[in-house]
């Protein structure tokens, strides 16, 4: 555990170090399979986070806030469920941001932010725990989709879940069961899971979400070749690539894709990935659910939805899941 003079007292920081020896194995993977493909966990360097958060103001882009009206209008109850003296964990925190909205109600023992950026996730914790004196908090820098090894470290107490945005659905369902089992592991008996899920809707609104007249999804999308050239050492030319997204219906997801303009070979960490014209690497799924398909999800991998709060216009839910 490394720690600074200028971090409040209320904060502890820990890097685990996670190795981008096999990100780089995981993404040459991926960039070599038949169908290419980058798991979406990429696309959140410096730029990549600026630009989701202009996307979350766009008026096309609902799920940012209406999953932040959900929370503020009951997180009363949802600090029924938790109870306090509990420990807050948020994989993939970020900013921190919607965890504001339930502080107060929740009153946690402590707060756990976990992510894969060690000076993002510093500045970040940093911010929240000068904002919230009372609140303590236990960053650790980790990779959590790999390793929850960290899990045998955090403070005793109450274990609940924070996993907001939909980010579940940004995982196929097979992985999704296997990522609530995990949940489910670290939680263990009387724990729980507070977790945001899209719905299945109009094929018209998640098309117009995902493709905004602004074009900024579409740099969204495209910033990740950046990300890429830095991580893999790699000469991704954005401008060769358009940005393509569309609801499946019968897989129920959204799918986001980089298509290449023109027939191209890519040098990527020490080889080089050939492009087809009209070829698209699969930057992201966005699966959508009912809210009756993922209890029966949530209730497979051991994890029981006591309570679901949507809004009027059912877009969006967000379930607190006790261990079973």
């Amino acid at each position: 555990m490394t720690e600074r003079a200028s971090e409040p007292q209320n904060l502890s920081f820990t890097d685990l170090h996670p190795s981008m020896g096999d990100s780089r194995t995981e993404i040459l993977a991926g960039l070599s399979a038949e169908n290419k493909t980058v798991n979406p966990k990429w696309f959140y360097d410096e730029r990549g986070s600026e630009l989701f958060d202009a996307i979350t103001r766009l008026p096309e882009y609902y799920p940012t806030r209406t999953e932040k009206q959900i929370l503020s209008d009951n997180a009363t109850a949802i600090g029924q469920r938790c109870t306090e003296d509990c420990i807050l964990l948020e994989p993939g925190s970020g900013s921190s941001e919607k965890v504001r909205l339930l502080l107060e109600a929740v009153k946690p023992a402590a707060y756990v932010p976990l992510d894969i950026s060690a000076d993002f996730l510093r500045s970040a914790a940093t911010e929240l725990a000068t904002e919230y004196p009372w609140l303590s908090i236990d960053a650790i820098c980790a990779d959590f989709s790999n390793d929850w090894s960290f899990a045998e470290k955090l403070p005793a107490g109450k274990r609940i879940v924070f996993y907001p945005g939909s980010t579940i659905g940004n995982l196929e369902p097979d992985a999704a069961s296997a990522f609530l089992s995990q949940l489910r592991e670290v939680v263990g008996d009387g724990g729980g899971a507070i977790i945001g899920v899209d719905l299945h809707k109009s094929t018209d609104v998640l098309n117009a979400a995902y493709n905004d007249s602004a074009g900024v999804t579409a740099a969204f999308n495209l910033n990740l070749l950046h990300r890429l050239n830095t991580i893999m050492d790699a000469a991704f030319d954005p401008s060769q690539f358009r940005h393509e997204a569309f609801y499946n219906e019968q897989a129920r997801r959204v799918e986001m894709h980089l298509v290449s303009t023109v027939k191209q070979s890519v040098r990527v960490n020490g080889t080089h990935v050939d492009f087809e014209q009209g070829e698209t690497l699969h930057t992201e799924n966005s699966y959508k659910y009912t809210i009756d398909d993922f209890a029966d999800l949530a209730a497979g991998a051991g994890l029981m939805p006591e309570q679901t709060w949507t809004d009027e216009d059912q877009l969006f839910s967000v379930h607190y899941l006790a261990t079973t």
